[in-house]
């Protein structure tokens, strides 16, 4: 048997050229990142560029209050991948304890207590800094205009907005200021305009144009911009904004607990990134404060079987890829968070030996972390209370929760009460961004932000953006990896990933969809590396997800056995795996995935971009 040749058809083309490549979720994103590349930038400027602008344009996805996380090679070291860290830890006074004071059993799903301190806008400034060329006023040109001047905004904002409505004009009156002026909703296509945040951008960049040493230089003055937003007019209106209490996704009202100390204590950095070999490629990867470790135990157990186990097409590769997530996933709840994580050991190919040895012809339904020595894996308590229906009841203040929280397909329950047309849409579903950039130079960069979406915490109005509330992925029990804990991060999903081979970069690619990043980035890198897809195919093709461990947002659900796919999978290789004890739930044809990529072949110079055509929003550009 071999592998399943890719359909010739493809919904567009995988784009090539030698100049520069870009590709991310949204076209403006991608059309302002590829002019930064025309007009000579490289593609820290390029990328710093379009995330901006991903800000504004997509601000049920992502916002200035929330994180970032991504992996880059620089054309003067092209063998050693680095990550930036974007990621910021929970406030100090962020404890089980007072979480429990106020009556939670789990973080929330929106609301104050569950923002992190925000790391995405001093992470993508570190990153200038050190790796671009331009100077922050050019870079942020893109973003301060669609936000002043208006950009048209996207039906998936206007439903996103059109969801929390009531939350809105009953709990959250800034944010129906922002998104509903005069209490009217925007209709897709209207120019929408964040004065706010177009004032802070100016306000900032202020604070670059002084006189003396420390602004003397490109270094010092983006410096001097990332030392207001810790501790100037921005961390002081977080702050004070904060202490007032509002609705929350519990149902209940309370204050934050963000200091100005924990803003000012906050830093993005540059980390070196973890890596495995699979198939002659180097896969690079967060560390385990992230999940991005998942995809390489993925990656290490698979890499045991023949090439027709590896197969997203067929029943028994997609069954076996399903089972190979299911014990990786099963680790990251057991052993992964901001901590002493062992991952020489979980990476180890003894150790993916072990755990190739659990996969069988059939599905397990069974949460089965490994057993590291030393060491007791944690394993959650799941609480049957927390599930869809109990969700619905909650109402408008539990819909706050919309976005990353909800990027899984509905669970069976669901789907038996609802339209089929209306889950295939996935209007209402959320991602966040992602963008890749390759320059002709052989710099590249893949990164994910997220956080901060509009329906996350109220809107601070004289900011023009909320906070994030990437604490729900903490668990309010000591004991556990990912436990609630002043200071440390929350393992986050943000997962970017670079290929290299032969010690040089040739792919950056990235997802949004939560716990699904890295399982549809697995779909890729197999088509890719052992199919011989184009980047476009592979993008194309008909992807799947595991539900069978406890989702990393709240209210933390999961299905055990539970397999989400394309309905394009096709009828015969669906009832196998239904055969093979998979509960599956169909999503539609083209309702998964949401992979952006670029490429670059070392020996020739030659550059690919192919993007996700699924909500007809993402796009690549290049020549």
């Amino acid at each position: 048997m071999t592998y399943t040749a890719p359909n010739a058809f493809t919904t567009r083309p995988t784009l090539q050229g030698t100049f520069g490549m870009t590709a991310s979720t949204h076209w403006l994103a991608t059309a302002c990142a590829q002019a930064v590349l025309e007009r000579g930038g490289n593609a820290f400027d390029a990328a710093v560029a379009g995330a901006f602008v991903l800000h504004v344009v997509e601000p049920h996805l992502n916002g200035p209050g929330g994180d970032l996380t991504g992996v880059f090679i620089t054309a003067g070291e092209p063998d050693a991948p680095r990550v930036v860290m974007g990621q910021g830890p929970a406030p100090q006074a962020a404890t089980i304890d007072h979480y429990r004071a106020e009556g939670l059993d789990l973080v929330p799903g929106s609301g104050v207590l569950a923002a992190a301190v925000p790391g995405a806008v001093d992470a993508w400034l570190v990153l200038l800094r050190d790796h671009g060329t331009w100077e922050l006023a050019d870079v942020l040109s893109f973003a301060r205009g669609y936000a002043r001047d208006g950009h048209p905004i996207l039906g998936r904002v206007v439903a996103t907005i059109g969801s929390v409505a009531t939350l809105f004009t009953e709990h959250w009156p800034t944010s129906a200021a922002q998104w509903m002026p005069n209490g009217h909703l925007p209709q897709a296509g209207d120019l929408v305009t964040n004065a706010a945040w177009a004032t802070t951008l100016d306000r900032l960049l202020a604070a670059s144009s002084g006189s003396g040493s420390a602004v003397a230089n490109r270094a010092g003055r983006i410096d001097a911009v990332r030392r207001e937003w810790r501790e100037g007019f921005v961390a002081r209106a977080i702050v004070d904004f904060g202490r007032t209490p509002h609705r929350h996704s519990s149902g209940t009202d309370h204050a934050g607990v963000m200091t100005l100390a924990d803003l000012a204590g906050f830093e993005a950095s540059i980390e070196e990134a973890t890596t495995v070999v699979f198939r002659g490629h180097t896969i690079a990867k967060t560390g385990a404060w992230g999940q991005g470790p998942a995809l390489l135990q993925t990656l290490m157990i698979l890499d045991g079987f023949s090439d027709e186990h590896l197969d997203p097409s067929t029943a028994l590769g997609a069954h076996t890829i399903l089972e190979a997530q299911k014990l990786s996933f099963a680790d990251r709840e057991a052993y992964y968070g901001d901590d002493d994580v062992p991952l020489d050991y979980l990476l180890s190919a003894d150790y993916a030996a072990s755990r190739r040895a659990l996969i069988t012809g059939q599905a397990s339904p069974e949460l089965r972390p490994g057993v590291v020595p030393g060491r007791s894996p944690y394993l959650p308590v799941l609480r049957t209370e927390y599930t869809t229906e109990a969700l619905a009841k909650q109402g408008a203040a539990a819909s706050a929760a919309v976005g990353e929280p909800t990027v899984a397909a509905p669970t069976r329950a669901a789907r038996i009460e609802t339209e089929p047309e209306t889950l295939s849409t996935g209007e209402l579903r959320g991602d966040t961004c992602h963008i890749d950039v390759v320059d002709r130079w052989g710099n590249m960069v893949s990164a994910t932000p997220s956080g901060g979406w509009l329906q996350s915490s109220p809107t601070i109005p004289e900011l023009g953006f909320c906070l994030g509330s990437r604490l729900q992925m903490t668990w309010l029990e000591p004991g556990a990896p990912s436990a609630l804990t002043g200071g440390k991060r929350p393992r986050t999903t943000l997962t970017p990933t670079l290929v290299l081979k032969d010690g040089q970069a040739v792919t950056a690619l990235g997802s949004p969809g939560g716990d699904q990043q890295d399982q549809w980035q697995l779909l890729y890198l197999l088509r890719t590396i052992v199919g011989g897809y184009t980047p476009q195919q592979a993008i194309d093709a008909p992807a799947f997800h595991s539900t069978s461990f406890p989702g990393s947002f709240w209210p933390r659900t999961w299905e055990p056995g539970g397999a989400v796919v394309e309905d394009r999978l096709g009828e015969a290789v669906i009832a196998e795996l239904e055969q093979r004890g998979h509960r599956i739930t169909r999503a539609g044809d083209w309702a998964l995935g949401r992979i952006s990529a670029v490429t670059r072949d070392p020996k020739t110079g030659l550059l690919q971009a192919a993007a996700n055509p699924r909500g007809a929003q993402g796009y690549a550009a290049g020549r």
